[in-house]
């Protein structure tokens, strides 16, 4: 029986032909890594290689590593197999891998998304045999507002409680979600100010986008000073002691799950904007058709309904269970642990 070029494992998908792992979950000898998210990049693997622009942010995360950063579409061989790095358009420096061996091409996404976001590098299409794909959002339900409009609504909402003499307070993710809030606030309404997590990682990230003026706030920051401003912060800090600082405040959440009715109430937050990092319904579907591929793997996410869908669409397609969360994976990262004490 032929070994697939890709197989799932306990340790995570790996390529025997090159014994190799990409995005594995526990320590391996050789990783390659498609982006800087908590379950798809972890501390332990004696090699990494991934995108260079992502190469500070696994140090950030993961301290001092051996890792070699390679550019989009440069062609690496391991014992005869050929990988190479394309856009996910997810977060910055997020990759698809491609793998190719003895003519079989082999795709896997990672996270990804189609919609340029301005920040990071938009989504690339490649052609393939087999394409690995997540499916955090793989139902109907999930269908995207272009982003041009949610944050004319982020900006309008802000305004309106500044007009209030309320501080905005706009819970995303510290890597990834936050800097595309962060690209898109209108800097003329007030000033932006950012929890420490946010803060460390957008300078991390400055170098490779023109991001507005942020104020880190500290122990020194006087309540007066935020009043009326947008502060962005992790998820994490909903509910701390810290965001008492913020005092009188309306909190908002950017996420693909607000498009949920309850999941606001669920999470005590008071205006909840749809706005997710990966794809929605249709264009999961786009992705998948553009590849020409004609077997499709579903690694996280709705997988049972979408896969199911996806064989009555003529495919052949089936789910492989991993340890990658999708969204719920960026607000289960260590974010707690670096709440200030201010």
């Amino acid at each position: 029986m032929k070994i697939p070029l890709l197989q799932f494992t306990t340790k995570g998908i790996y390529c025997a032909a090159a014994d190799v792992y990409l995005d594995p979950w526990k320590p391996v000898d050789k990783a390659i890594i498609s982006h800087g998210h908590a379950d798809h990049s972890r501390w332990g693997h004696k090699q990494y290689i991934t995108h260079h622009r992502n190469l500070p942010i696994v140090k950030h995360r993961l301290g001092e590593l051996n890792v070699i950063g390679k550019e989009w579409g440069e062609t690496f061989t391991i014992n005869n197999v050929t990988f190479s790095l394309h856009p996910a358009g997810h977060i910055i420096g997020s990759s698809q891998i491609r793998v190719e061996h003895k003519g079989e091409v082999w795709v896997f996404t990672g996270d990804y998304k189609l919609e340029d976001d301005g920040v990071s590098t938009p989504y690339e299409n490649i052609k393939c045999h087999t394409f690995i794909t997540e499916c955090t959002f793989g139902l109907p339900a999930f269908l995207w507002t272009p982003q041009k409009e949610v944050f004319n609504d982020i900006n309008q909402w802000w305004a309106e409680n500044r007009a209030n003499s309320q501080t905005s307070v706009l819970f995303g993710y510290s890597l990834g979600k936050a800097q595309r809030l962060l690209k898109h606030l209108d800097p003329s309404i007030g000033k932006i100010y950012t929890h420490g997590a946010v803060e460390n990682m957008t300078e991390v990230l400055r170098e490779y986008v023109d991001f507005p003026k942020t104020e880190l706030i500290t122990r020194d920051t006087k309540k007066e000073a935020i009043k009326g401003n947008i502060v962005i912060a992790p998820p994490s800090a909903h509910g701390s002691t810290w965001i008492r600082k913020m005092t009188p405040f309306v909190t908002a959440s950017a996420s693909g799950w607000m498009a949920f009715r309850g999941a606001r109430r669920r999470r005590a937050i008071d205006k909840g904007f749809v706005l997710s990092d990966h794809c929605d319904w249709l264009d999961l579907l786009t992705a998948i058709k553009d590849t020409g591929a004609e077997k499709i793997i579903c690694t996280h996410g709705y997988t049972e309904i979408f896969s199911k869908y996806l064989r009555e669409l003529g495919y052949d397609a089936r789910t492989e269970q991993t340890q990658y969360e999708g969204e719920l994976a960026e607000m289960n990262t260590s974010e707690s642990s670096n709440i200030e004490a201010e």
